[in-house]
């Protein structure tokens, strides 16, 4: 499932932008990524591979629908406790 993320500095981390693409059409996001989370979970990847991992991580979870429109980074272990920057 394709995954298109667009990352910008916001003076304490990012602001991304994610577009997934099925079949049945796209999903867009909005992902907050702070620059200790990212420093954190990037191990030597952008922030953009970054999220991208994080959403194929979320997306062998649930449907696209199912991934909330707008979060930081960091809910993500509050729903599922293995995530580890994907």
């Amino acid at each position: 499932m394709p995954v298109e993320v667009r990352c910008a500095n916001d003076g304490s981390g990012y602001r991304c932008t994610v577009e997934v693409s099925d079949a049945s059409g796209k999903s867009h996001h909005v992902v907050r990524a702070s620059a200790k989370d990212v420093e954190r979970w990037s191990r030597g990847r952008s922030v953009e591979q970054l999220v991208g991992d994080s959403f194929a991580f979320l997306l062998e979870r649930e449907p696209k629908e199912s991934i909330l429109k707008e979060f930081d980074l960091a809910l993500i272990r509050r729903y599922f406790p293995e995530y580890d920057g994907a």
